[in-house]
């Protein structure tokens, strides 16, 4: 049984293939280091279950090189976590979620097609669901995004049906919330904490700080893919929220969390206006019933994950 991983070298990816390596599994990497840092997988890189290829999942002309690497491999699952991570550059530019969000699921799809892999899963978002009003759930409509990360992820999700219907088992795609700790690439966290670095006696903060959004630690956000999948056996697909039992933390905690961690005397400088960003959701809270119905249930609350993920981040970067 071997599991493809595209993005291994991102924040996710590399805690996926450490994970799925200490139990012994094959795991073969896929990555361009374009966001990600051969670094991440530093700890695990001459495990004799982990082969790497360097290759460009954006790259539509080398879709059969890609293949035919591959090509004689008994490939049970890919995993899809290669996209942009950088919200704000796809504000900036909007062929930067086109490539790297959109183009490397379409990729990641003929793959999955050409080798039929019979299992395919993708992590997605809650920027699908746009500024939908209340709990968010699996079922919640009209999936109307604002921004073009959102676009690209809900465009990648419906490649996903015409995939089943030419032979592909199983389809699990998670809508993951803010997913926090380490190796950390961005992210709030991130950005104050560098901020800090900088200036040390000032913490701008993008927004008014009332933005208040679930945050997930990634360790537990693996653990629960991986029940999901050991849980459901049904063909066809799979769409699941993946988060906290709760509505969040405002970016004004985590501010004062960073502050009191890092730099004692900041002074926090607020912008205006409850987004950060120009397509920024500014508050979210996730329907996890249908996960929970599989019996899992969230360890963590956002809070803990915030304070936990301050802590591995501050070791990372100071």
């Amino acid at each position: 049984m071997i599991h493809l991983i595209t993005g291994v070298a991102g924040f996710i990816g590399s805690n996926l293939a450490a994970q799925l390596l200490s139990k012994s599994i094959r795991v073969i990497g896929v990555d361009n280091f374009h966001l990600g840092s051969e670094e991440n997988f530093e700890k695990f890189k001459d495990d004799p279950n982990f082969d790497f290829l360097n290759h460009d999942m954006s790259d539509l002309s080398k879709i059969s090189e890609l293949q035919n690497k591959l090509s004689g491999k008994k490939i049970s699952y890919i995993w899809h976590l290669a996209a942009n991570s950088d919200i704000q550059a796809g504000v900036k530019d909007s062929l930067v979620d086109l490539k790297l969000t959109f183009l490397t699921s379409y990729v990641a799809i003929e793959l999955s097609k050409a080798l039929s892999i019979p299992n395919f899963i993708m992590a997605s978002t809650s920027a699908v669901y746009g500024e939908l009003a209340g709990q968010l759930s699996e079922l919640s409509s009209p999936l109307t995004p604002i921004s073009n990360y959102g676009a690209m992820k809900l465009s990648s999700e419906s490649l996903i049906g015409p995939c089943l219907e030419q032979g592909m088992q199983r389809a699990f795609v998670f809508r993951f919330p803010n997913v926090v700790g380490v190796p950390a690439t961005h992210g709030v966290i991130f950005d104050f904490i560098n901020k800090l670095i900088k200036t040390p006696g000032q913490l701008e903060v993008l927004g008014d700080g009332t933005q208040k959004k679930c945050y997930m630690h990634v360790s537990e956000l693996i653990k629960a893919m991986l029940h999901c999948l050991q849980s459901v056996e049904e063909k066809g697909l799979h769409c699941f929220n993946v988060g906290p039992r709760d509505d969040g933390v405002t970016v004004k905690q985590i501010a004062e969390k960073v502050v009191s961690k890092i730099s004692h005397d900041a002074e926090i400088v607020y912008g205006a206006g409850n987004k950060g960003w120009v397509g920024d959701v500014p508050s979210f809270e996730f329907n996890i019933s249908k996960i929970e119905a599989l019996d899992w249930t969230p360890r963590l609350t956002s809070e803990n994950a915030i304070d936990l993920a301050v802590s591995e981040i501050s070791e990372q970067l100071l």
